[in-house]
C-alpha cells in the first residue's frame, strides 16, 4: 500500500513535487531535452552531455552502493534491497552503453575533465554517502535523480515528438515505461521511510530533493554550454 503523509491523502514525495513544481518543471522539461524532443538539439550539446554524464554515472555507482548499505542496515522491508540491487545491476550495462555511444559519436571519454556543474553534483553525492546521512534522506535523493531522467526523456518518446532517430536509444534507456515503474518503486520506498521519519529527517530529505533539482538544472545548462 502506498504511504500517505499526515498532511493529506497524497504521499509526501508527491506533495513535494507539487509544492516545488516550478523547479521540478525546470529540471524535467529543460530546453536541452525539449530540443531532443522537437529535433532542434545541437548535437555538440548532446556530445558534451554524453561525456559529462559518463563521469557522473561512475560517481553514481558508489553512491548507490552507499544507499544499498543503508537499506541493509536500516530498512524495515527486505524488498528494498532487491529493488536497489536491480538498479545496481543495470549500472554496469549503463556504463557499457556510454562507451558504445561515445565510440559512435567519436566522443573521447579518457582524459575528459568534469565541468564545474558536474563536480558540484558529484560532491553532493559524496555528502550523501556519509554514515550519518539517514536512509530516508538518501533514498529520497536517489529517487529524485532517477525520476528527473525518466520524466525528461519520456518527453522524447511521446507520439508527437520529433526525436532524431539516432537519439531514440538514449531516450528509450531512461524514458521507458519499465524505467518509470522502477522510479515508482523507489518513490514508494521513500514515502514509506518518510512516513516514519522525524521532522528533522523529513526536512533534510526535502532539502536533498530540492538540491537534486537544482543540480539537474545546472547539469542540463552545462550540457547546453551555459
Amino acid at each position: 500500500m502506498e504511504s500517505r503523509s499526515s498532511s493529506g491523502d497524497m504521499g509526501r514525495i508527491a506533495s513535494w513535487v507539487k509544492s516545488h513544481r516550478p523547479m521540478y518543471d525546470r529540471a524535467t522539461q529543460h530546453p536541452f531535452v525539449v530540443g531532443i524532443s522537437d529535433g532542434s538539439v545541437d548535437l555538440s550539446a548532446f556530445k558534451r552531455w554524453l561525456a559529462q554524464d559518463y563521469i557522473f554515472v561512475k560517481e553514481f555507482v558508489p553512491f548507490l552502493a552507499s544507499v544499498l548499505l543503508k537499506a541493509w542496515k536500516h530498512s524495515d522491508d527486505e524488498s528494498d534491497m532487491e529493488i536497489l540491487l536491480g538498479g545496481m545491476t543495470s549500472l554496469s550495462d549503463e556504463l557499457a552503453w556510454f562507451r558504445k555511444e561515445a565510440s559512435k559519436w567519436d566522443v573521447k571519454l579518457v582524459g575528459i575533465a568534469p565541468q564545474q556543474a558536474n563536480l558540484e553534483y558529484c560532491r553532493f553525492l559524496q555528502s550523501l554517502m556519509l554514515p550519518e546521512v539517514d536512509y530516508a534522506v538518501a533514498i529520497t535523493a536517489f529517487w529524485a535523480i532517477e525520476t528527473v531522467y525518466q520524466e525528461s526523456f519520456s518527453l522524447c518518446l511521446d507520439s508527437s515528438s520529433k526525436t532524431p532517430e539516432e537519439l531514440m536509444e538514449t531516450c528509450q534507456r531512461w524514458g521507458s515505461a519499465n524505467f518509470g515503474h522502477y522510479c515508482c518503486s523507489l518513490q514508494k520506498i521513500a514515502d514509506r521511510c518518510l512516513e516514519k521519519a522525524s521532522s528533522d529527517i523529513i526536512r533534510k530529505a526535502e532539502e536533498a530533493f530540492v538540491c537534486v533539482l537544482e543540480h539537474e538544472v545546472n547539469f542540463w545548462n552545462m550540457s547546453c554550454g551555459e
